[in-house]
């Protein structure tokens, strides 16, 4: 349902280099969503150091890109542990991609039932 003015990019794991060949000042960039690009990412690769290094690529690609960005992503540790390795790994992989790419944002916001929750910075 987005307009004509948005350029849609669908890249389920090169994330970073899209963003290095993308962006301008002024343009915001909707980076839709951590935890489908961490699942691909475990997919390609069982390597958890690896996938960590890539989100580290991801954070710094941010950081240099002059475009502004929403993030979404996945809220996966608030609930019962995983039963099965993979469901755990998942679960701390996420949680960590999130806490890095947190730590860089000017505004974090927790969506619960439709209802914005500041975490960090404000409207």
């Amino acid at each position: 349902m987005r307009g004509a003015e948005w350029k849609t990019i669908e890249e389920p794991v090169e994330i970073v280099e899209k963003i290095r060949q993308s962006g301008e000042e002024g343009a915001v960039i909707l980076l839709d969503c951590i935890t489908l690009w961490l699942s691909n990412l475990m997919m390609k690769w069982n390597n958890d150091p690896k996938i960590m290094d890539e989100v580290d690529r991801l954070t710094k690609a941010l950081q240099e890109n002059p475009s502004s960005f929403v993030i979404v992503s996945n809220e996966v540790g608030m609930g019962i542990v995983p039963v099965d390795p993979l469901g755990r790994r998942f679960r701390d992989l996420s949680g960590m991609a999130n806490q890095k790419i947190a730590e860089l944002a000017d505004t974090v916001i927790l969506m619960v039932s439709g209802i914005p929750m500041f975490l960090k910075g404000a409207l």
